[in-house]
């Protein structure tokens, strides 16, 4: 593996072996850790963390990570930096290129990662667009790999809103990887079509497949894997909550749909997930939707309390892995020093 000074925009410009070297070091990092192993192997070098959306696990997983690794850290949260208000992104991309080493991007349009990526002369890691979510499939795939032993044959279906950054990024990461990717969703709601011919293209040569449907039941029948994400994400309107249960509340997992799987079958999910009234929009939903929605209670909306709390849930390994993976890719990304 050589991926010195190589960006993580979209795992579309990774092959098969590179993703598979990325978790199999991601795996040898977290041993190391849970050892009390050091492998502070970047300690002359540092890393900026640009968000423009919020998260728990992004900055917690680059953070801890970077330390790990020796690296020093600063973080420029929402209001933590110029870009896009006083300053472009081209030249934000130049400004911090030469005073950090790698810089990590968590905002709304692909094309502003793209675009620092192009212009900051270090490597550009991709936390989130509205596209693409590459970091988080990494951690995905590594704890499936755990659970399973490998990646290719597994029968993977994901439930939703499939043409968001979570449909796109898994549909990529299964056609890459031989799995048999399977998105249940209303029509309206799948990937973009010249997304879908590109994987299949792919697929040809990994013997992935990729299939599609409206009918959750069909979806989840024999499935390895049963995947979901929240219906609304960051930035878009409180005003479209009612139209996506309108769509999409017959795709809640529940244990109807997790039964239907294979008995071996495991659930996740890349958080925040809004299965209870214990947070400020799920006692929101619950209340103003509730009598339109009484499949809607108490706030679960993409997956039932009972699916997460559940032994076949693996969410929390899942947002552990965050860490371990986007170790993986900094050290492979910033060194040619391979562990």
């Amino acid at each position: 593996m050589n991926l010195k000074g190589r960006h993580l925009i979209t795992l579309l410009d990774f092959s098969t072996q590179e993703i598979q070297d990325l978790i199999n070091l991601a795996a040898k990092l977290k041993y190391e850790k849970k050892e009390g192993i050091s492998h502070k192997h970047l300690h002359d070098k540092n890393v900026v963390l640009l968000f423009q959306k919020d998260s728990t696990r992004t900055r917690c997983a680059f953070e801890v990570g970077a330390m790990d690794l020796g690296m020093g850290v600063t973080y420029l949260g929402p209001t933590g930096s110029q870009m896009g208000k006083k300053e472009s992104v081209k030249d934000t991309a130049r400004v911090l290129g030469g005073m950090y080493d790698g810089i990590e991007f968590r905002g709304y349009l692909q094309s502003d990662v793209e675009t620092l990526a192009e212009h900051a002369g270090v490597p550009v890691w991709n936390g989130l667009t509205d596209q693409y979510h590459p970091t988080q499939i990494l951690a995905d795939f590594l704890t499936i790999q755990e659970h399973f032993g490998s990646l290719k044959g597994i029968r993977f279906t994901y439930l939703g809103d499939a043409r968001n950054n979570m449909g796109n990024s898994l549909m990529i990461g299964c056609a890459k990887m031989g799995m048999h990717f399977y998105a249940a969703a209303p029509q309206d709601l799948w990937p973009n079509q010249a997304l879908i011919d590109k994987c299949k293209e792919i697929a040809e040569e990994t013997g992935a497949t990729l299939n599609f449907s409206t009918d959750p039941m069909i979806a989840t029948k024999h499935a390895d894997v049963l995947y979901t994400d929240v219906w609304v994400s960051m930035g878009e309107p409180k005003e479209v909550w009612a139209s996506r249960i309108t769509e999409l509340h017959q795709f809640q997992v529940s244990m109807r749909l997790l039964k239907n799987a294979k008995p071996s079958a495991i659930f996740m999910h890349c958080l925040p997930a809004f299965h209870g009234n214990d947070t400020e929009v799920g006692a929101q939903i619950a209340s103003e939707f509730g009598n339109d929605f009484p499949e809607v209670q108490f706030g679960e909306l993409e997956v039932t309390d009972a699916v997460i709390e559940s032994d076949q849930s693996v969410v929390f390994e899942e947002a552990e892995n965050r860490m371990h993976t986007i170790k993986a890719v900094m050290l492979a990304t910033l060194s040619d020093l391979y562990v």
